[in-house]
């Protein structure tokens, strides 16, 4: 039977899924600059609030969204890598084995990379918390690249494109495969919490400014940097 369209992605994932790859972008290449300390470390929260979310939308959500459908096993992985060197590679609706797997190493990745960037903005742990922080910023990344080399290899042997499946959330599939709810309510307060987050900046996150433009957070860095 000629596969059909079936929405496999509601508004909640899609939003999370492009705001967490921004916000990820936004921390990165602020991560050197002292100027703009304070947009890194409200990246980092922005992170760190939208994978909350995505720990409660995975057991709450829609059909492929939560976690129990792709909750794939070494063996399932393995076989599914495999079957890419063959005529007849497997098709998931959902997430794939590899690709569940690399979802979970981001999720563990993004949230060790919080909280020792939280630890180390707040002089908690010393200078080695710093160090963790980097390191797990650089695994991320690393992790990051693989996700989307996995999703270029996945869509040239499915020839289906996933990137665009992410924004308009549909993928091949058979009737009944698809989901029948897109949630617009709960990604729209999503999309919103973000914004506003955005908007009160460092005064939401009780950073201080001295008057001059820089916060306390830019402040501590600098006469650390400097004693360094």
């Amino acid at each position: 039977m000629e596969k059909q369209k079936a929405l496999v992605w509601d508004l909640p994932t899609r939003s999370f899924h492009w705001m967490l790859a921004a916000s990820f972008v936004g921390a990165f290449v602020t991560a050197e600059s002292e100027r703009l300390r304070d947009v890194h470390v409200i990246f980092g929260y922005t992170m760190l609030g939208l994978i909350a979310f995505r720990l409660i939308w995975g057991l709450i959500g829609t059909r492929y969204a939560r976690f129990s459908s792709f909750a794939f096993g070494p063996r399932s992985v393995l076989e599914y890598v495999k079957s890419l060197f063959t005529r007849s590679p497997q098709h998931h609706v959902g997430h794939n084995p590899a690709g569940s797997w690399a979802i979970y190493a981001l999720v563990a990745l993004t949230l060790l990379a919080g909280a020792t960037g939280y630890a180390a903005y707040n002089d908690i742990g010393g200078k080695w918390l710093e160090e963790a922080h980097e390191a797990a910023a650089n695994l991320l990344l690393g992790m990051v690249l693989v996700h989307v080399a996995g999703v270029l290899v996945s869509s040239l042997v499915h020839r289906e494109n996933l990137a665009r499946a992410m924004l308009n959330g549909y993928k091949a599939g058979k009737p009944g495969d698809g989901i029948r709810y897109r949630h617009r309510f709960v990604a729209a307060a999503l999309v919103a919490a973000v914004a506003g987050f955005w908007t009160m900046g460092p005064d939401y996150l009780a950073l201080p400014t001295d008057g001059a433009g820089a916060s306390s957070v830019t402040q501590k860095h600098a006469r650390n940097e400097h004693r360094d």
